[in-house]
């Protein structure tokens, strides 16, 4: 029985499960909802990976946090998740338009009709993990000091109302030459409990002089 329990322990040393996908069909929804006949499978998951790929380079501008693709029959539905709309549809809408005849123009779209953009306001950006790790990147590439970056992340997590939350780097952080990992963290962060609504994010940071430093933000926001 001992030498069992040993092999589990050892089994399940090291196993991480991303938070967001542990809890999917439970507490959250895939970011892609479509059925694929045979043989349409790969070429659809490419194309969601390229659309995906151009707007969160090209709508950072907006503060985008995800991209949601509905597809019916040959409709497609892209839902956009942005902290500050205005930015991305524009005055009387003409961005957004501008954006929608450029994705069918990259998709091989001839009916525009056949594509639709929405957008959804973000009410708390500091609730939302990929947001606030893409503050913390923009602010490591500038050279400030990673200890109060990350302290003041997480004040501002924490005032938003987060039950807890973690914030977490690792590289060479301050320009040493070993790399190490450092976090703060406040508040309970329930990682086993399936019901809990915990968002997450891994942003990679481009730090002069350091090389890249990882990212990692897990919030915590009550049980569903």
């Amino acid at each position: 029985m001992c030498q069992i329990r040993k092999n589990l322990k050892e089994a399940t040393v090291g196993q991480k499960v991303n938070p967001i996908g542990f809890r999917l069909g439970n507490v959250y929804t895939w970011s892609s909802r479509w059925f694929a006949k045979k043989g349409d499978y790969s070429t659809n998951l490419l194309e969601d990976y390229k659309i995906r790929q151009y707007l969160m380079k090209n709508l950072k501008a907006a503060g985008i946090s995800k991209v949601e693709i509905e597809r019916f029959f040959d409709k497609r539905t892209i839902t956009i998740h942005v902290s500050r709309p205005g930015v991305a549809i524009g005055r009387g809408g003409g961005e957004q338009q501008k954006l929608k005849e450029t994705l069918a123009k990259k998709l091989k779209i001839t009916d525009i009709a056949k594509l639709e953009i929405k957008f959804e306001e973000v009410k708390i950006p500091d609730l939302d993990a990929y947001l606030v790790a893409v503050s913390i990147a923009d602010q490591l590439e500038r050279r400030f000091p990673f200890r109060r970056v990350i302290n003041q992340a997480l004040e501002r997590i924490r005032r938003s109302g987060a039950k807890g939350a973690r914030v977490a780097v690792a590289g060479r952080l301050g320009g040493t030459e070993i790399a190490r990992r450092e976090s703060v963290k406040y508040g309970a962060i329930p990682l086993h409990t399936i019901r809990a609504r915990i968002d997450f994010a891994k942003v990679d940071a481009k730090v002069p002089k350091s090389g890249i430093v990882g990212i990692k933000i897990w919030i915590f926001k009550g049980e569903s």
